[in-house]
């Protein structure tokens, strides 16, 4: 695939307001069509976006969490159900058309990370205490619990669902079989603690984002580090590969995304950003790039805005 593929220089980026507080997490629903945005303001929210359309954008309200909304997945394999994590240590189910929770479990701690077992299967939740619990989504009951005596960050599954990756603050990836979660093999990643972990949906890397400003790229068959991306200088917090996995997006405390050529390693744009990012997201089906941060007024408060990159001018 050619650089040029993306005319990323006449893309623009659009600004969706709804939150009272600052937005953690953005993600997108399996057949592209919705944005789940979770606040610090106790809530998510579900916009529908169309990916070529200017119409006034309709959003629904997820309520009922008691603490910030810090992460939140959509069902791999149905576009209108969604699972969100909360600091009030309960994890929910909601159904985006209803913008009613289906299920919810009580777990033990404030829940920071959610992720699907992309087959739809399983639900994986991680709390501050780094204890990981895995949940049955039928039955919305965990099958199992696990407490690690090091600091866990992000988690994710491959593509088959058979490995299970931690990130840790040791510097480390973990990979674990799955269902047994037994130890398969520790990765020297970074020289400072890896906080977040992307998988390429081709099925042919993961990248991880480490507190050392780099973004490592691994080969998931060899499990070996074919490259690294360089351009940021702070810690990165949030990393996503596009559709085709030919481009990664990488965002730290640094006032700009990075957009890379997975290939080459170069960088093909930068979207300039006022604030630091706590997610970036691409669209599974199209070119578009949700992304969210500390965002602040004039008045220092909180803007409570997300934004998607990748509309054409009109």
């Amino acid at each position: 695939m050619e650089e040029a593929a993306i005319p990323f220089k006449n893309l623009h980026s659009r600004e969706y307001q709804g939150h009272k507080k600052k937005v953690h997490s953005v993600a997108w629903n399996c057949s592209g069509t919705k944005l789940a945005s979770g606040s610090v303001d106790q809530t998510a929210r579900v916009w529908h976006i169309e990916p070529h359309g200017h119409g006034k954008v309709k959003d629904i309200e997820l309520k009922g969490h008691t603490d910030s909304v810090d992460q939140l997945c959509w069902d791999p394999k149905h576009a209108d159900l969604i699972a969100t994590a909360s600091g009030d240590k309960t994890v929910r189910l909601w159904d985006a058309r209803s913008g009613k929770c289906s299920q919810q479990a009580e777990l033990s701690g404030e829940n920071i990370n959610i992720t699907y077992k992309p087959d739809g299967t399983h639900v994986a939740v991680g709390n501050r205490d780094d204890e990981l619990t895995i949940l049955d989504v039928r039955k919305f009951k965990p099958i199992h619990k696990r407490k690690f005596n090091y600091e866990v960050n992000e988690i994710a599954w491959n593509m088959s669902g058979e490995m299970f990756f931690l990130t840790t603050g040791n510097g480390t990836v973990e990979v674990l079989a799955y269902p047994s979660l037994r130890p398969m093999d520790t990765l020297m990643a970074h020289t400072a603690g890896c906080y977040c972990i992307a998988i390429d949906p081709i099925g042919r890397y993961f990248a991880v984002g480490s507190a050392d400003s780099l973004v490592s790229l691994w080969d998931i068959s060899e499990m070996l580090c074919v490259r690294t991306f360089t351009k940021l200088e702070w810690p990165v917090r949030t990393i996503s590969f596009n559709h085709t996995g030919d481009y990664i997006a990488s965002a730290s405390e640094d006032l700009f995304i990075d957009i890379s050529n997975v290939q080459t390693g170069r960088t093909v744009h930068q979207i300039p950003c006022r604030a630091a990012m706590n997610s970036v997201e691409w669209n599974p089906k199209y070119n578009l790039l949700a992304y969210a941060g500390d965002d602040k007024n004039k008045y220092q408060a909180d803007e409570g805005v997300f934004r998607i990159f990748g509309f054409e001018s009109a």
